[in-house]
């Protein structure tokens, strides 16, 4: 069975840029509520060994320490994230020693962390670096593995197909954790970067493979109508696109609902990322490149 993808392009065009506009204007409106790993500050992780108290009475017993703007975060059935301004050594150990005498010698330190604004700062700027150079080297790889069939398309703009659903998933991603950090409070950390370069990756390879149909097709069938060759492509790689991302969605879903609560929001990063990017790379990036063929052979046509 085949579907008439690109000749119906209009409706996902719709589709897509409504996601997109919701994201944008969360994101304006509200941004992106920067983590530990950005701001700076300090993260203990805890465990109790038999029940764990309410997040009211960790507090008071901290509120000597003068911790700023202190954060309490369940972590499975017996666990709890903390959240506060950086302290030194000293404190930190202060801290456990009243916890411990607070609640019988229950608390058990899983993990502390400690991470400086200069850090925070740093990680920022790779991060958004790391996201450009890999967007640069996506268009001229794409522009240089098309390079043989530059008709009736020209290679690079294949790249800047791709790159243009890239920014609609990452936009959509991030405008999903706007929203988040609004209503919920959800933080974006070091492990967000991770998962939107990881959608990154996924949604180029999705829209390569997309791709490079066409150029087989291309090269077979040059004389055929450039619209139907593009969807033909589109779907004769559907099947795949769509069962590789199932299999992984079952995957990230499983770790979503029984993994820890340190990597939950990562993996629901790359639940949606992951999700927008098999859709993007079917019904965003083919269609474009026929689009922008249709409007370079308009302009041709007016001359």
């Amino acid at each position: 069975m085949k579907f008439r993808i690109i000749q119906n392009r209009k409706l996902f065009y719709a589709i897509s840029i409504a996601l997109f506009v919701i994201a944008v204007v969360a994101l304006i409106a509200w941004g992106l509520k920067p983590g530990l790993d950005f701001t700076g500050g300090s993260m203990m992780e805890l465990s109790f060994t038999s029940s764990r108290p309410a997040n009211s009475d960790i507090q008071s017993s901290l509120t000597q320490f003068n911790l700023g703007d202190l954060k309490i975060q369940t972590a499975g059935d017996s666990g709890a994230l903390l959240r506060f301004k950086t302290i030194d050594q000293a404190t930190h150990q202060s801290m456990l020693d009243a916890l411990n005498k607070k609640f019988t010698n229950n608390v058990k330190e899983l993990r502390y962390e400690s991470v400086g604004p200069v850090i925070g700062k740093e990680m920022t700027n790779n991060a958004w670096i790391a996201i450009i150079v890999a967007s640069i080297c996506i268009v001229l790889y794409i522009a240089y593995a098309f390079r043989k069939v530059s008709r009736p398309v020209v290679s690079w703009k294949y790249g800047i197909a791709a790159i243009v659903a890239l920014i609609h998933d990452i936009v959509i991603v991030a405008g999903l954790f706007a929203i988040l950090g609004k209503f919920l409070n959800i933080e974006v950390d070091a492990l967000f970067i991770t998962a939107l370069l990881t959608v990154l990756g996924f949604s180029v390879h999705d829209t390569i493979v997309v791709f490079d149909r066409t150029r087989e097709n291309l090269s077979k069938h040059y004389s055929a109508d450039f619209e139907s060759v593009v969807n033909d492509s589109v779907n004769q790689t559907l099947t795949r696109s769509i069962n590789t991302s199932v299999t992984t969605l079952i995957v990230l879903f499983a770790l979503f609902f029984l993994g820890g609560e340190t990597i939950k929001y990562f993996v629901l990063a790359l639940i949606v990322g992951i999700a927008v990017g098999t859709y993007s790379s079917i019904f965003v990036a083919s269609p474009l490149v026929v689009d922008w063929f249709r409007f370079d052979r308009s302009r041709k046509a007016a001359k």
